[in-house]
């Protein structure tokens, strides 16, 4: 995959400190990485870069909406994100990103691409189920929810009916009440 160059950040030429970067998620962002769930997006990512002697510390904040299809009634809505991520950037001889939360550059490399931690980080802050506000609220109108509701299983009243039963069965039914 291709590295998005507004997502690359040189630290060669960073004094040692505090850093901020902040970068606007659209869907064309989506888009380098073929993933096509969003309608929309609109998410603003904070990236506070502390560069040290040794190492880089990375603080990723994201926060804003992304517009997706609800899973029960397919209508599109405004989801709101929220989403942190800390990352350490440490130096040795190879690249390695087994870590989630440690990533190490060879010696000599002057840049590090962050595009794949926002990715991570606005996909992972959506909710395995997306559900219409409007639904949990009652205020949505909809076919596919008036279907729904239609073929839902009613509750059945259980009647006692004194039907003639199995004597070992009642002798079963026993054991559970005598103890």
């Amino acid at each position: 995959m291709k590295q998005l160059k507004e997502y690359t950040i040189p630290f060669v030429g960073l004094k040692q400190g505090l850093h901020q970067f902040e970068y606007d998620v659209d869907n064309t962002f989506f888009e380098h990485f073929e993933y096509d769930e969003f309608n929309g997006s609109a998410v603003r990512v904070d990236l506070e870069f502390n560069k040290k002697i040794t190492m880089l510390e990375l603080q990723f904040k994201a926060s804003g909406t992304v517009n997706v299809n609800c899973d029960l009634t397919n209508e599109p809505f405004d989801l709101p994100i929220e989403n942190e991520f800390f990352l350490v950037v440490k130096f040795g001889d190879e690249y390695n990103d087994e870590n989630e939360e440690i990533l190490i550059l060879p010696h000599g490399d002057y840049e590090v691409n962050v595009q794949q931690y926002i990715y991570e980080l606005i996909v992972l802050a959506l909710p395995s189920k997306r559900v219409h506000p409007g639904v949990e609220d009652g205020t949505l109108e909809s076919d596919i929810l008036e279907k729904l509701d239609e073929l839902s299983p009613k509750e059945e009243t259980i009647e006692n009916t004194n039907e003639e039963t199995d004597p070992r069965w009642d002798k079963l039914k026993n054991l559970l009440n005598d103890k």
